[in-house]
């Protein structure tokens, strides 16, 4: 009995060793294209038609995501907390309209900036291959991370106190 057990842990470590590789590989794959190395743009409308200005001595978290995306609902809580830390601009892509998108974040009970792309110019812009992607920048606007798919809340944090010095 204890030989079985032993052998399924193996196997369940085998697995979740190997996709969690195989999942960081495609993240740096996708992410080679990846294009936006400083900045440029300093406010974005939110969702609520706010104005959203950078400020520009704090790093900031841009967050691609759509409310299609399995792996961006999953992600979605760790976005949650970085931004009750951190500043964070999300920016929904080809997610509905406005309307929509409030329901959205109302009914998950999400609170953090949202930019409703739905023509999808910002995510051509930075020439997002897939979601969810995430840029963080120093408080000097250049990047100093991206990636393509999911980041752990611990992973977000202490890249975001990283770039906070």
């Amino acid at each position: 009995m204890k030989s079985k057990l032993k052998h399924y842990v193996k196997e369940i470590l085998f697995f979740i060793i190997t996709m969690t590789i195989f999942a960081n590989l495609i993240s740096f794959y996708k992410s080679q294209n990846l294009t936006k190395e400083s900045l440029a743009i300093h406010s974005f409308k939110l969702l609520n038609n706010q104005t959203y200005t950078i400020n520009s001595n704090k790093p900031i978290l841009i967050h691609f995501w759509a409310t299609w995306c399995p792996t961006c609902k999953l992600e979605a809580s760790n976005i949650e907390f970085i931004s009750n830390h951190f500043n964070v601009l999300s920016i929904a892509v080809d997610s509905g309209t406005n309307y929509e998108l409030k329901k959205y974040l109302k009914e998950k009970g999400y609170t953090f900036n949202v930019v409703n792309d739905e023509n999808t110019a910002l995510s051509q812009e930075f020439n997002i291959a897939g979601y969810p992607t995430t840029f963080i920048y120093n408080s000097n606007k250049k990047l100093i991370f991206s990636e393509v798919g999911y980041t752990s809340i611990i992973g977000l944090y202490l890249r975001m106190w990283w770039a906070s010095f």
